[in-house]
């Protein structure tokens, strides 16, 4: 299972109002574990800044000034992205943003059927709680230090672990580096993976004569029942 954590940094607010995307954060799951595979990009939206926004993640124009715009990094953005399934915090705000730039460059949109919104998971889980991606890194104790603003690359590395502990737990240091898998996923839970040394021989059991006889006295019974019928 290959999986895509993913997450946006824009002007604003509403893409309807002409809002663009100004960085994108991606980071690849396999079996539900980090493979050190992550796509990352800054764009020049061609549009200002508000202050307002620059105050969540920080980004001016002056930065993304001269950076790729959206449509010099789509098809690599969709290549990268595959056929894999798309978990985002607070997906609908993303997914809107990503097809509104998709749209316009003339490129196939993103399915909401793909998309596992790890907001909702967390609501069911958490019911009348907060689930901020902060008020969830806290919960499960996982390192806020570097995150003074909101970045789309750290967020997604953020929401990798946050995510892994929503569908069942992680692993003992798990980190977002290239590893071997030391675990099977059976229904969305890490299930430590059995050794066959250690499973119990196989118990054959053998009919008696008696009971092999009166088995076979059974079949000859159902065989003439359906001849009569």
């Amino acid at each position: 299972m290959r999986e895509i954590v993913l997450d946006t940094e824009t002007t604003g607010l509403k893409h309807e109002d002409g809002d663009k995307i100004i960085e994108i954060g991606c980071v690849e799951l396999q079996n539900r574990l980090p493979t050190g595979r992550e796509f990352h990009r800054y764009l020049d939206p061609e549009r200002d800044i508000p202050e307002a926004s620059q105050e969540i993640h920080g980004i001016d124009e002056e930065f993304v000034k001269g950076k790729p715009i959206f449509n010099y990094i789509a098809d690599e953005l969709l290549e990268f992205l595959g056929d894999a399934v798309l978990v985002i915090h607070n997906a609908p705000f993303d997914l809107g943003f990503l097809n509104a730039e998709l749209e316009a460059c003339a490129k196939p949109r993103l399915s909401p059927e793909r998309v596992c919104d790890s907001l909702v998971l967390a609501q069911e889980k958490y019911r009348a709680e907060r689930v901020s991606l902060d008020a969830l890194c806290r919960r499960y104790g996982i390192d806020l230090s570097q995150r003074k603003q909101h970045g789309a690359l750290l967020d997604a590395r953020l929401l990798a672990k946050v995510y892994l502990e929503l569908i069942g737990g992680r692993q003992k240091r798990i980190g977002l580096v290239d590893e071997k898998p030391q675990a099977y996923i059976n229904q969305n839970v890490l299930m430590p993976r059995k050794s066959a040394t250690t499973r119990a021989p196989l118990h054959v059991i053998t009919l008696s004569e008696s009971e092999s006889a009166a088995h076979v006295a059974l079949l000859n019974k159902i065989d003439k029942n359906k001849k009569s019928n």
